[in-house]
């Protein structure tokens, strides 16, 4: 009993307490002042803003690459010996005229077989000519040895006829023109057996004679390759020979470049390409970019700002690389562009990296725009965003929009964009990052940017 009362006791002084708390919340919460009203105003952007204008736009692509000689060709000796001379000016750098001797080898022991060859020739060429007389002597011959059988079978026959029926002479006259016969008939026999060899004589002598020809032209062949000589103008890129030297047949000596052309490659996106680049038609087309349209270029060189600048040609597509996807196109400078700059004083050299600009297509009735004022990043259909300022209606308050844009091309700085913006739109240029929607905006209104 005396347990219960103490948990009642407890309860009813807990029970007291809370009340008591209760009561002194109340009065405090009764007895404070209500804070002041204050009015939070919306916060405005102060933004650039331009007008959109529609303009068509020459497209240019640029691209990049390092200059290199269209030819560059290492030269070999093509027989071998001492090297006994070089040109005096075969050092790395220097420009050799075309058709100089570059160097020679010792030429006596080729000079001596071309003087061999040369006395063979002209024993083939007696011997030739003797066979040829002697055919014609003994053809000659030969008709007068055929008289001489004819006679002296005559004779025989006569006198065997004389003294078989008639009993006429003696069989020791008989058996001496019957020896007369047969020998006349032998040596025309032998004659005309020496007739009919003796122009296969003259053929294997002919035959012999073609191929002593031929040795003769290889050991002048040879002896004109002792000295080495260029067809063109030449760079000299590297010399690794001296004079006194043996060198070999077939292992390089010389590195030569030809600048009289000099070619730049420069890989471009094949979407680019398949959007500006210019085609001409074609009546044989065949499975390749042949009929690129050969327009002049502009090439700078990246080292210097606004610096050295030549012009070229676009010359033809070189190759497709199905893994980057990209079109490697082919610039040519010749010479004379080369060492006469649109700008600056520097010719054009191999090894100079330069940014080689392309005229393209016109791209139509598309608004330009400061790159940095569309968003990197696009959606799977290519689409880009940018902001705009938008009046509210029957209000002087103007807002921002987002709206989605199709980027036509990009120039340096500039975007150009083909779908998206409207003619006279109030396009925001200041670069925003996450702004809320339908934010209020305070513009400013910039000049109009002129297409480039």
């Amino acid at each position: 009993m005396n347990q219960v009362n103490s948990i009642i006791l407890r309860l009813l002084i807990t029970l007291s307490i809370i009340a008591g708390g209760c009561i002194a919340m109340k009065y405090i919460i009764d007895s404070k002042e209500d804070p002041a009203h204050i009015d939070i105003l919306e916060q405005t952007l102060r933004v650039d803003v331009v007008k959109a204008t529609c303009h068509d736009v020459p497209v240019s692509i640029e691209g990049y690459g390092q200059v290199r000689s269209r030819d560059i060709v290492s030269i070999a000796p093509e027989v071998p010996g001492r090297v006994v001379a070089l040109h005096p000016k075969l050092e790395t750098g220097e420009i050799i005229p075309a058709n100089e001797v570059l160097f020679e080898v010792d030429p006596r022991d080729y000079q001596a077989r071309v003087d061999d060859s040369q006395a063979s020739l002209k024993q083939l060429e007696n011997t030739i000519a003797r066979l040829n007389k002697q055919l014609t002597i003994d053809t000659k011959r030969l008709e007068t040895f055929k008289r001489s059988r004819t006679l002296a079978k005559t004779d025989f026959e006569r006198l065997k006829s004389l003294y078989e029926k008639d009993k006429v002479g003696t069989q020791s006259q008989v058996d001496t023109a019957e020896l007369a016969y047969n020998q006349t008939n032998d040596a025309y026999d032998q004659l005309a057996l020496s007739l009919d060899i003796t122009p296969n004589r003259i053929q294997e002598a002919q035959s012999a004679l073609d191929s002593a020809t031929a040795m003769a032209q290889l050991a002048a062949t040879n002896l004109e390759r002792t000295k080495v000589r260029v067809p063109f103008a030449a760079r000299v890129k590297s010399v690794t020979v001296e004079a006194g030297q043996y060198v070999s047949p077939g292992k390089p000596i010389l590195m030569l470049a030809d600048d009289s052309i000099l070619d730049i490659s420069i890989p471009i996106d094949s979407k680019q390409a398949r959007t500006w680049l210019e085609f001409d038609q074609t009546d044989t087309p065949t499975a390749w970019f042949e009929n690129l349209k050969q327009v002049p270029v502009q090439v700078e060189w990246t080292e210097e700002r606004n610096g050295a600048l030549w012009t070229g040609q676009l010359s033809r597509i070189e190759k497709f690389d199905p893994a980057t996807r990209t079109l490697t196109l082919l610039v040519q400078v010749h010479v004379n562009q080369a060492i006469s700059p649109i700008r600056g004083i520097l010719p054009l050299v191999e090894g100079m990296f330069c940014k080689v600009t392309i005229p393209g297509k016109i791209a139509q009735q598309v608004v330009q725009l400061p790159a940095e004022c569309v968003s990197f990043g696009q959606d799977t259909q290519g689409y880009k965003t940018a902001f705009i300022a938008k009046s509210v209606p029957d209000s002087d308050e103007i807002r921002l929009d987002t709206i989605n844009v199709l980027e036509s091309h990009i120039n340096g700085d500039s975007i150009f964009i083909q779908q998206g913006i409207q003619e006279g739109d109030l396009v925001v240029i200041t670069r925003l990052i996450n702004p809320l929607k339908d934010s209020l905006l305070d513009i400013n209104l910039v000049e109009t940017m002129e297409a480039d």
